[in-house]
């Protein structure tokens, strides 16, 4: 796979602030988002990151309420088809394999290691994410981008 200097991994808590006009940081993510498509930058996400918009867009908040689940799939094909999506392939998971050989990895943290194994296969140098702490234990192995500057 062929590295690019173009190339993000949006995370999903940028894809929940987009696409939920409530959220503090909607105009942000929306805003920050547009402006990476506008310069040309590729946009990634994977398979893991659809599963996980649909869990926390299913968990009813304040912010939420009570979406349908035909207009959350909907969000899902749309973002299947408007950004590039990388396949959690067997390769991925023998690199989330040596990530946790080699940093100090458990429970949660296992799904942001994964994030940070399909980024390493597929060559994409930068994540953007707002939760900017869950991976700065990763910091030399990835370019972490926050939401906010």
């Amino acid at each position: 796979m062929q590295m690019s200097d173009t190339a993000v991994f949006i995370d999903t808590n940028i894809l929940v602030y987009a696409n939920l006009t409530l959220s503090p940081f909607h105009t942000q993510a929306t805003e920050r988002l547009q402006a990476m498509e506008q310069q040309g930058i590729e946009l990634w996400i994977s398979r893991q990151i659809l599963k996980e918009y649909l869990a926390a867009m299913t968990r009813r908040s304040d912010l939420t309420g009570e979406i349908p689940i035909a207009s959350l799939a909907a969000d899902v094909r749309y973002f299947a088809n408007r950004f590039r999506l990388a396949e959690d392939t067997p390769e991925v998971t023998e690199r989330l394999l040596s990530l946790m050989a080699e940093i100090p990895i458990g429970g949660k943290q296992v799904h942001d290691a994964n994030i940070v194994a399909t980024i390493l296969v597929y060559h994409i140098p930068q994540l953007l994410t707002h939760n900017t702490g869950d991976f700065s234990r990763f910091s030399q192995l990835i370019n972490v981008l926050p939401l906010q500057e």
